[in-house]
């Protein structure tokens, strides 16, 4: 898979040859997506997306759907090109899995707003809160969405921090779900790698 800073049509693989790179490469791509996987707490996992990541989830996504016209191309692309991180931050996917159906219902009501109050905090600095769904609305008055989309802009200062070996929490204050985990070594190197 070629990396190349920016998602083109001319940059994704036909169907057949990413058939073939599939068989022997889905073995790195899910060690990578493991590697930048974040609990925070029991029920919310973050996946920090990277170019990779989304290179292949909208390849997936052809090949699942036998995409091979220019306009279907492009409107995966559309879709998920947005979540590459883009120098100064940090974009996740973020799941709220509660395997029970009555307690997901449950939770996702009280949890109103949880996008809007995890946040990052390098060593030395302040909190960034997240910027949630940018895309489109994904709750209601009624409950929260099981998925949302986030991003996290880093200064310049906490962009340094980070590449220097500046630790990071990653948090939550949201009333019914308090929760802080400090970002593993190596998850935060391959997150540093984002950052310019």
């Amino acid at each position: 898979m070629q990396m190349t800073g920016t998602i083109t049509p001319d940059s994704l693989m036909s169907l057949e040859a990413y058939s073939k790179w599939r068989k022997v490469n889905q073995p790195v791509v899910m060690a990578h997506r493991k590697l930048r996987s974040v609990r925070l707490g029991e029920f919310i996992n973050l996946q920090f997306e990277s170019e990779m990541t989304i290179r292949y989830q909208i390849q997936e996504m052809l090949r699942i759907e036998k995409v091979f016209e220019e306009d279907g191309i492009q409107q995966e692309i559309d879709a998920y090109a947005p979540l590459v991180p883009t120098g100064s931050n940090w974009k996740a996917t973020v799941m709220l899995e509660y395997p029970d159906v009555n307690e997901r219902k449950r939770e996702l009501a009280r949890l109103i707003g949880v996008e809007d109050r995890l946040f990052v905090e390098v060593e030395g600095q302040a909190r960034v809160y997240a910027i949630a769904d940018e895309d489109m609305e994904r709750e209601n008055d009624e409950k929260t969405s099981a998925v949302h989309f986030v991003r996290f802009e880093l200064t310049p200062a906490m962009c340094a921090a980070v590449k220097a070996g500046a630790s990071v929490k990653l948090g939550c204050d949201h009333t019914h779900y308090p929760a802080h985990v400090t970002i593993a070594p190596e998850t935060l190197a391959s997150l540093a790698g984002d950052l310019t």
